[in-house]
């Protein structure tokens, strides 16, 4: 065995050992692979811009940019009011289909990220019942489609570089739909064995945001939950006030009124979900400042506004900006902002206009933090074009109308043009750490091929095999990457693993295609440990779980999953 094959086997199995010792840096391992494989020699430049540049990775960035624009719109949050009902049982089918079905178009994070709140304070169930279910639905849904998990865009990109052909949109969804039945009613069965509480958590620590119920509202004779207003993302309607008298908590069955003020606690950044309501508005809205920047601020103890209100300052006129929330630390804010007395130590967040930072007296009253980058929301006919749009990319790649890169390019240059998605937006959430794992692993995959070490590893394989070595073969791939997935990621899995069962089939003189879908799967198929896929991540600190609670539903889960995996591929792409 000469240098070169050591070095790159060396080289492979250190990438291992540093994904396993630093599992929360990804894209630190793999930046150092990248300067290594330089450095060595074991890749040249063209392999690095070739890898860099590849069609399935440049298609799986364009998707998720393209999928930023969904994650403004109501979509979500529409399909989300109609799921949370009295009835457990529906509740939680309701769930799990909308899940799964969003996920298999849609980025499964933003899902997730998207049902955490409503499901976390909904009135009716605990949700510590409903959250990992939620994590499972949305793994479950991305393996119904090529586009349903970055893992599936990820194999079909080192696929398409190793055999010029891409995977078809429908080449996952026959077994998608095998676990998504299968595993489904598993994980109504034993999610029953979740803690059976809510998570409470206190409102005191986030801003309170204070919108007025305008005359022509079609929120007016509405109950709350038929609005849709207790199934917001990252806010929560705490209390209404109404005709001078305080409605807290509030009833789901609440009806609104005509001049109710909703007192709303949670993210800000999240708050201009609070527009997409017709006829709710902002205190800031009503100055006419809310479409400015944002302004972090604490208030001075030298401050003149301490122990007055912002009626009684005249608050615009005197800083030429408009409060949009307020925080009080360890303390529950109550009332409508306007008259609500403020005390020093007290954080605000201003709509500030052109003369803000002009004015003289700022420097006495606060002390500036920083800008507040709130998530802009679409309405109207941008609304309109940007889930057109994503699902008509998505179909016209469906039906091989066109490639799904010239769809999502095409569909980015629209979004852009009509200002459904900002330049500004698309570098700021760039999925740097997704195209650096790839395209690095991608050069990785070149090492192993020029070095000449697949190849040694294909010859040392016996070309004649029968089923049951075939099958040995495939549940050895599949456990392989299924073991990686638990201790990396799944992103990282897929890519180390692609090469070696592309290798393992053509050495055995088996259908490759077949190992590669067993790739995709079993990279997907995190449900023990919550720190190695992103939903499974988040659901563990917004529910508080514990290692336990995963340990139980997801081994069951995972064993359901697995036979379901290693059971349909082989009769659905034969050996």
């Amino acid at each position: 065995m000469d240098f070169d094959v050591v070095l790159v086997l060396a080289t492979f199995v250190a990438t291992i050992i540093g994904l396993v010792r630093f599992q929360q840096y990804p894209a630190h391992v793999f930046g150092a692979l990248l300067l290594f494989l330089l450095a060595s020699g074991l890749v040249g430049e063209e392999a690095m811009l070739r890898s860099m540049a590849n069609h399935g990775l440049v298609t799986l960035v364009l998707l998720m940019i393209c999928s930023l624009a969904l994650e403004k719109t109501r979509l979500l949050r529409v399909v989300t009011a109609k799921i949370i009902r009295p009835d457990f049982r529906l509740t939680w089918l309701k769930l799990y289909g909308s899940v799964t079905f969003l996920s298999a178009i849609l980025n499964n994070t933003a899902v997730v990220a998207t049902l955490l709140s409503p499901i976390r304070n909904n009135p009716y169930h605990p949700s510590k019942r409903l959250l990992i279910p939620l994590s499972f639905a949305a793994i479950f849904g991305g393996t119904l489609t090529l586009v349903g998990t970055s893992t599936n865009l990820i194999v079909n990109s080192m696929y398409l570089e190793t055999t010029g052909e891409s995977l078809n949109f429908f080449d996952f969804t026959l077994t998608g739909l095998v676990i998504t039945l299968v595993c489904g009613g598993a994980l109504f069965v034993f999610s029953k064995s979740l803690p059976n509480q809510g998570v409470q958590e206190g409102d005191f620590h986030r801003y309170f945001v204070d919108a007025k119920v305008q005359p022509e509202s079609k929120l007016i004779g509405q109950t709350v939950e038929q609005a849709g207003l207790r199934h917001l993302e990252s806010f929560f309607l705490v209390e209404i006030v109404r005709d001078g008298r305080l409605i807290s908590p509030v009833s789901p069955q609440q009806l609104i009124a005509e001049g109710d003020r909703l007192v709303f606690a949670g993210d800000v950044k999240k708050l201009m979900q609070l527009t997409q309501f017709e006829g709710l508005k902002l205190f800031a809205d009503q100055n006419g400042l809310l479409g400015s920047n944002l302004r972090e601020v604490v208030v001075r103890e030298e401050s003149v506004l301490v122990r007055k209100t912002l009626k009684d300052m005249g608050f615009r006129a005197r800083f030429d900006a408009a409060v949009v929330a307020i925080r009080r630390s360890g303390e529950r804010v109550s009332g409508k902002l306007g008259d609500f007395k403020l005390r020093a130590g007290d954080f605000l967040v201003l709509a500030v206009g052109d003369d803000f930072d002009g004015r003289q007296n700022l420097d006495k009253n606060f002390i500036m933090l920083t800008d507040v980058e709130a998530e802009s929301r679409l309405t109207g006919w941008r609304e309109t074009v940007a889930v057109g749009g994503f699902l008509a990319a998505i179909a016209a790649s469906a039906v091989g109308l066109m490639s799904l890169l010239k769809a999502t390019t095409l569909l980015l240059g629209v979004l852009f043009a009509t200002r459904c998605l900002t330049p500004n937006e698309a570098l700021r959430r760039f999925p740097l750490t997704i195209w650096l794992i790839v395209s690095t692993s991608l050069m990785l995959s070149f090492a192993l091929i020029d070095t000449g070490l697949i190849q040694q590893l294909s010859s040392q394989l016996d070309g004649s095999v029968g089923p049951e070595q075939a099958m040995l073969a495939l549940v050895v791939i599949y456990f392989l990457t299924y073991g990686l997935t638990e201790l990396v990621t799944n992103n990282a899995a897929a890519a180390l693993m692609f090469p070696i069962a592309y290798g393992v089939a053509q050495g055995m003189g088996l259908n490759p295609l077949t190992f590669v879908m067993a790739v995709a799967f079993a990279a997907s198929s995190s449900f023990i440990n919550p720190f190695s896929y992103q939903t499974n991540l988040m659901v563990f600190n917004a529910g508080r779980y514990k290692l336990k609670d995963f340990v139980k539903v997801g081994l069951p889960i995972c064993l359901f999953y697995s036979a379901s995996v290693l059971l349909t591929l082989p009769v659905i792409f034969p050996f």
